[in-house]
């Protein structure tokens, strides 16, 4: 893994305009379970009668079963003790120092943020935001998770939805355009943590022009073989031996 460590510290050592695109794995060592993998969300039950965990993750079910949803969205999805591990906080370093002009993130732990990063496109949205489907007030994780069954608004009693992008909804154009335009102009892309199986958001790649393609992912993706580096390792491992270039 050194040689290929060094290959990646060369890459970002002579990179100008660097992207970062993640995906779940880049969380597991933050505690945050990943989707697909043998020990992710999808591989047990949900819990919720016959329903899978995609279909309780879905708009309909969301509606039509509210409290249902809640019960495994807080208890499945929701990890508010969860901190940024050293892959998160890397790249909000890289980024500080001029070299890294975007994340574009599937996640919707806002651990990025949390770890610095101020240019972070989130795709599928954010467990900390959240709002009244009747009168749009906004309100927060904490707001949510302390509500037993399906949080209320307090103003005027709306049925409260996390600003997540569950299946069945669109994805938001402006944030669409705007990871769209940052991998476009990258000169380099670093990928991880993502099977990039999710679509619309894994054919984003498909936008990168530039010299450099990096994935970082412990298990192989569809995108390997057009990779200048692929490293199958933990990203936060990889991380911890990576410096920021003066």
């Amino acid at each position: 893994m050194d040689t290929q460590i060094e290959k990646l510290q060369e890459i970002i050592n002579e990179s100008k305009n660097i992207v970062l695109f993640t995906g779940a794995g880049i969380s597991v060592p933050s505690g945050i379970p990943d989707f697909r993998s043998a020990t992710g969300l999808y591989s047990a039950p949900s819990g919720i009668g016959n329903f899978s965990a995609e279909e309780v993750i879905s708009h309909s079910f969301f509606l039509r079963y509210t409290e249902d949803f809640y019960d495994f969205y807080k208890k499945k999805m929701c990890f508010k003790e969860a901190k940024p591990n050293a892959a998160h906080l890397y790249f909000a370093e890289l980024e500080k120092a001029g070299r890294l002009k975007g994340t574009v993130t599937q996640n919707i732990d806002g651990l990025h943020q949390m770890a610095g990063s101020k240019l972070v496109y989130e795709l599928h949205g954010s467990i900390h935001r959240n709002y009244c489907m009747k009168c749009g007030a906004s309100f927060s994780l904490d707001y949510v998770l302390e509500h037993n069954g399906v949080p209320k608004c307090d103003k005027c009693g709306g049925k409260i939805k996390p600003d997540v992008v569950l299946y069945e909804e669109g994805l938001d154009m402006d944030v669409i355009t705007g990871a769209v335009n940052a991998i476009s102009r990258a000169d380099t892309l670093i990928i991880i943590g993502t099977s990039l199986v999710v679509y619309p958001a894994a054919g984003f790649i498909n936008y990168f022009r530039g010299k450099n393609l990096v994935l970082i992912n412990k298990s192989e993706t569809s995108a390997d073989y057009r990779a200048n580096l692929v490293i199958h390792e933990d990203c936060a491992k990889v991380c911890e031996k990576l410096e920021v270039p003066k």
